[in-house]
């Protein structure tokens, strides 16, 4: 058989490492669609004036368009028949990328345990993005949820990682040459710097975006990410296409903006959840909640964790989870990082 059905959660060994294929040379038509489909206005990945401002040869790609580029090339090994992925760890972005760099991706599976129902397990795999030259600019766990090609076949023995909570504030890499001491805080767009947050702080973003069929498909295809149960609809049960986690994260980090507009640059992935499924017509909003300040060896440079949570319609303000602590059906998803910002 020439065609691939793709993996299965039986076709998985711990400590084997699955190079995925196709590396992709990114330009500026990939940073133009992800202005296009988010509401992404970051100074700094917009203006290559504002960058070398900075200290930095140009704008940058969007962290986020390296971690969806890396992301896609996994799906066809790792999550082509997932039924959800699940979570996040252990996430540094390592190197800036730039227009004209090429990145490929390489997993390493470390963990594996079937799932109660018998018909499906986790897969925990440590990816890497490496570039043309062989470097790596971005890594991070995560875990997906995979279906069983035969519910019969025997469990492996069970294997979970025992990931860090949180990247710590000393194992933070900045991109070389970053200098905020000059930092446009007008042409930035928004006058709070990194002194001005509290830990236990909460923003309301305030402004909401209603998810279309159309630009989530766009969106998931441009990042060459496969998953069926993006695409097919008769993949699921309900019929329904479900929107890619990531899409969603690109969301609430472009809608943070307000209120986080100087947030410039994610360096660390701490934690992450997709804890409900979001579909065509629901509204996405977001806030966010200071979770820890550091400073950095960089020139006018601060770090802020924060936690950025996105929401759907019917939302109560800050609300996450309920008294049994399940995440609300409202939450869409709940994201812990890093990011840098002028002192």
């Amino acid at each position: 058989m020439k065609t691939n059905p793709g993996r299965f959660f039986e076709d998985y060994a711990v400590g084997e490492v699955i190079a995925h294929a196709v590396p992709r040379t990114l330009s500026g038509g990939e940073r133009a669609l992800y202005h296009a489909l988010y509401p992404a206005r970051g100074a700094l990945f917009s203006s290559d004036a504002f960058a070398r401002a900075c200290g930095l040869p140009a704008a940058p790609m969007d962290d986020l368009i390296a971690f969806h580029t890396v992301f896609g090339k996994t799906v066809p090994d790792i999550s082509l028949n997932a039924v959800a992925n699940l979570g996040y760890a252990e996430g540094r972005w390592l190197k800036p990328v730039w227009p004209g760099d090429t990145l490929r991706s390489e997993s390493q599976v470390i963990g594996l345990k079937e799932t109660s129902n018998g018909r499906s397990g986790v897969v925990w795999v440590r990816t890497r993005g490496l570039d043309q030259r062989g470097e790596v600019v971005l890594e991070y766990v995560r875990w997906v949820m995979v279906r069983k090609r035969d519910a019969a076949a025997p469990a492996p023995q069970a294997v979970v990682p025992d990931l860090a909570p949180s990247v710590a504030a000393a194992d933070l890499v900045l991109p070389e040459g970053l200098d905020f001491t000059g930092y446009d805080f007008a042409l930035a767009g928004e006058r709070h710097r990194w002194g001005d947050y509290a830990v236990g702080e909460r923003i309301d973003h305030v402004d909401g975006v209603t998810v279309e069929e159309a630009e989530h498909m766009l969106a998931t295809r441009l990042w060459q990410n496969t998953a069926k149960v993006h695409f097919d609809a008769t993949n699921r049960e309900d019929g329904r296409r479900l929107i890619y986690g990531g899409h969603v994260i690109s969301l609430a980090r472009a809608l943070s903006f307000n209120g986080l507009a100087n947030a410039q640059m994610i360096v660390a992935l701490n934690a992450g959840a997709h804890a409900n499924p979001c579909f065509a017509g629901d509204t996405v909003r977001a806030w966010s909640e200071v979770l820890d300040r550091a400073e950095t060896p960089a020139p006018g440079v601060g770090a802020l964790r924060l936690r950025l949570v996105a929401v759907k319609q019917g939302a109560v303000p800050f609300a996450l989870k309920g008294a049994d602590g399940k995440y609300l059906p409202e939450v869409l998803l709940d994201l812990d990082y890093w990011a840098l910002m002028p002192l």
